[in-house]
């Protein structure tokens, strides 16, 4: 970017402080730096609400009734302008900031305020409330809200900035139509921000996870409005096991994202026999929500690991356990896959396998898992981001 491209150093407080740092002033902001490619950018001012002491200087215009502040009709250093209008005179070494001319007109057109006498006041030029657009923002975002802990718009991402963030500063540097690159895009904050405010688009992330993610963010927000296409993850089985061999974590992750699943924390080397979860309520009344339990195998598989996942499946008192493969499954895999019986579900009594055993090719070919359908479950796998209500939707595919 370069010295000569930096513009802006703008504060964000994101949290406030809460406890006594033990040899430094509390950390509560983050620094946005503003750089733009040339000396010749696009810039779109913008307006923030004004505060409640800046409302209170407004007042009802006595002639139109609209809410209206004064502001000061002269200025120092004009003593040529120093004259007497209409009763009123500047003090000593100031002087009227209009010509005659120009303050007749506006004492024609009503836009001059009146002492009780009938006389203009110094400070009298009439300025409406619903003829500003705002107070201009500066290098110090205090009024973009952090994500509270139970916002709806928190999704559990660690690092998520709110969206109102995201819009100002494509608001600032963008048009509709534009297009917007976020090439650490995370859990798709910006992203979101730039469809709602009818941008073009690209993101890019590393992780699968964030990949699966961002999908199920964008699907909640807009349904089936938005064709989403990913580039760079597998397409082919083939793919899937190129992957597995590349990246083991990744491939885990990709394949949970083929069910919908969510990926289990836990430090690399750990295995306690789940890669995902599913996280489902068909009995509205219930406690806590069922699970349905996933394990990713990119090996070789046998027999052994149905009896492992039938134990897992035990020891969580699971609902549904699915195995997920690049193998097919030799008949003695689903011997012991069919031995594990049905889940019935809470209260329309249909019954599903409960023990499931997939391969990545039949997932990828649409052959889902069979699992009570959200319109008989509530699916609580994710958090859900806020439905968007908006219709413009000039770009129909995501790319990630």
């Amino acid at each position: 970017m370069g010295k000569e491209n930096f513009r802006n150093e703008i504060t964000w407080p994101r949290t406030n402080a809460h406890n006594i740092a033990s040899n430094h002033f509390s950390r509560i902001h983050d620094t946005i730096f503003f750089y733009s490619k040339t000396e010749d950018y696009l810039w779109n001012h913008q307006f923030a609400e004004f505060s409640p002491q800046q409302l209170d200087r407004y007042i009802p215009d006595p002639e139109t009734g609209r809410l209206c502040t004064g502001q000061d009709l002269t200025m120092t250093g004009n003593p040529e302008r120093n004259f007497d209008w209409r009763g009123t005179k500047p003090p000593p070494n100031r002087g009227w900031g209009l010509s005659l001319e120009e303050l007749e007109k506006l004492w024609a057109q009503g836009l001059i305020l009146k002492k009780k006498d009938g006389t203009p006041r110094l400070d009298g030029r009439k300025v409406f409330l619903d003829e500003k657009k705002g107070k201009p923002v500066s290098d110090i975002w205090t009024d973009v809200e952090r994500i509270g802990n139970t916002s709806a718009e928190r999704l559990g991402y660690p690092t998520q900035k709110p969206v109102a963030l995201l819009e100002r500063i494509i608001q600032a540097s963008s048009n509709p139509g534009d297009v917007v690159l976020d090439p650490f895009c995370g859990c798709g904050t910006t992203i979101d921000a730039a469809e709602k405010l009818g941008r073009k688009w690209i993101g890019i992330d590393i992780t699968q996870l964030a990949t699966s993610l961002i999908k199920n963010r964008l699907r909640d927000t807009y349904g089936d409005k938005i064709e989403i296409i990913t580039v760079g993850e597998p397409v082919t089985p083939a793919d899937a096991s190129k992957l597995a061999d590349e990246d083991k974590f990744q491939f885990q992750w990709w394949a949970l994202g083929l069910v919908n699943a969510r990926p289990i924390e836990q430090k690399k080397g750990a295995d306690h026999g789940i890669d995902g979860k599913i996280y489902f309520r068909d009995d509205p009344k219930a406690a806590k929500p069922e699970q349905i339990i996933i394990q990713v195998k990119g090996g070789k598989t046998g027999v052994k690991d149905v009896r492992d996942l039938r134990g897992v499946l035990d020891r969580e008192q699971a609902a549904i356990g699915i195995l997920i493969s690049l193998q097919p499954a030799t008949g003695p895999m689903e011997t012991e896959a069919t031995s594990a019986g049905f889940y019935e579900h809470k209260t329309n009594r249909q019954k599903f396998p409960r023990l499931q055993l997939r391969t990545v090719k039949e997932l990828m070919e649409g052959k889902g898992i069979e699992r009570p359908s959200t319109i008989a479950a509530t699916d609580e796998t994710f958090k859900k981001a806020p439905e968007s209500k908006k219709k413009q939707h000039e770009q129909k595919a995501l790319e990630l």
